[in-house]
């Protein structure tokens, strides 16, 4: 730092006598001009755009659930007092009948459901001994749980019913599902600060 200053002082000690000596002798002339040249600040280079590199000033994301993935989108918490809680982005819901098994996917807010399987399906229904038993909750698993894959749903939550919760088809159909690589929970929303 010192060796810095005293360089400093030794220039601008430099430049004071050339400008007292004004405009005498030829050499000193050309010496000023060059010094002039390398005390100007050097002119800032303006970054050139490839027309490949080139951003776009009116950029829309087209990829919806890139907010959800992140954690960072806005979940419907709807009112307390409902069941089951609304703050999800996506939930699992596993309902059996007297004759088939059916799971869905539904998105936050849509009565629609987003990816289905059930054991109505033909494909599904001619493999299968019973379209009702353990067997049938563990194959609607394990076709549902590729199906999310294919779709990128990877994590959704799944709220069961208390009183249905320990049955062996429920219990299976969980187990199917966690093996195909689906989280059956959703992590916590993010807030960012100001």
């Amino acid at each position: 730092m010192a060796v810095l200053g005293d360089l400093c002082r030794t220039v601008r000690l430099l430049l004071g006598q050339i400008q007292r000596c004004g405009q005498s002798g030829s050499a000193i002339n050309q010496y000023q001009k060059s010094v002039r040249c390398m005390s100007l600040a050097a002119p800032k280079l303006q970054p050139t755009v490839d027309d490949n590199e080139a951003v776009n000033p009116t950029f829309v994301n087209r990829n919806p659930r890139n907010l959800e993935q992140m954690a960072l989108a806005v979940k419907d918490r709807g009112w307390r007092t409902t069941w089951p809680s609304q703050k999800f982005y996506h939930r699992l819901v596993f309902s059996r009948s007297q004759h088939y098994v059916t799971a869905e996917v539904f998105a936050n807010g849509d009565a629609v459901p987003v990816l289905s399987c059930s054991t109505k399906e033909w494909a599904l229904k001619r493999e299968l001994g019973s379209t009702r038993c353990v067997a049938a909750s563990q194959a609607v698993g394990e076709v549902l749980a590729q199906r999310c894959h294919q779709a990128g749903i990877t994590r959704m939550v799944y709220r069961h019913i208390p009183w249905q919760y320990r049955s062996d088809a429920v219990q299976s159909f969980r187990t199917a599902m966690k093996k195909g690589g689906v989280t059956l929970s959703e992590p916590r929303q993010k807030f960012i600060g100001n």
